[in-house]
């Protein structure tokens, strides 16, 4: 564990620098543990792989203090196996066409066909890892290694909101329309962000997520009957 000042105002904790589940699963404890101790002046805990940042009012906060509860609280959870935590959520992705610029190069940098990256991409159970970059956009892995093309040279001005893309061994869904470098190869019809809703965001850290080919067809006939987008 190391914990090092991040600003005036922040605490960054760091147990990790791999994509490691066990290693997250302290860090979502730990971070747990910091946000219910309801430290004076802290005003958010916020989870990453393998380190969370925990951000303070700096004339409120006795960082020794918080210093101590942030090592304790690491402590207090060390890695364990999640029981029950969070079933797994199944989202829906027309791939390719015009949903998916990037499939036909992600194949052809696997050497496979494009149905083959398909099956393979919508073939296993991947991890929320953290959220971050836009609001509500999950840092999902582990992509399978034979489809794990780095991020894109040049990245585009704009990705389309629930855009599904691969940069290198993480998957992720774009929450809002955005610039972005990562290999898009779908979309979804879900919104993965509203602020109408308790909570806002579709995912939740720790969460398992799969995803599932549709149609063209059923795709706007979901973004129809969602009515939001």
């Amino acid at each position: 564990m190391r914990i090092t000042r991040f600003g005036d105002a922040a605490l960054l904790v760091e147990l990790g620098h791999t994509i490691d589940v066990l290693v997250n699963i302290q860090v979502l404890a730990a971070a747990e543990i910091v946000g219910q101790a309801r430290v004076p002046g802290v005003r958010d805990v916020v989870p990453a792989y393998g380190s969370f940042a925990v951000h303070f009012d700096p004339l409120r906060t006795d960082v020794p203090v918080l210093r101590e509860v942030v090592a304790r609280a690491v402590t207090a959870a060390p890695p364990r196996i999640e029981q029950g935590r969070m079933g797994p959520i199944e989202i829906p992705v027309c791939y390719g066409g015009r949903f998916g610029p990037d499939l036909g190069a992600v194949a052809a940098w696997a050497g496979m066909d494009p149905h083959h990256v398909i099956d393979v991409h919508a073939s296993r159970e991947y991890r929320v890892f953290m959220l971050g970059f836009l609001p509500g956009f999950p840092y999902m892995a582990t992509v399978d290694e034979r489809i794990a093309m780095p991020r894109r040279e040049t990245p585009r001005t704009r990705v389309a909101a629930g855009s599904v893309g691969i940069a290198g061994p993480q998957t992720g869904v774009y929450s809002f329309d955005s610039p972005g470098g990562w290999q898009i190869i779908g979309r979804t019809p879900l919104a993965l962000f509203d602020s109408r809703n308790e909570p806002p965001a579709l995912l939740t850290p720790g969460q398992r997520v799969r995803f599932r080919s549709v149609s063209s067809l059923e795709f706007d006939a979901m973004r129809r009957a969602d009515g939001s987008r």
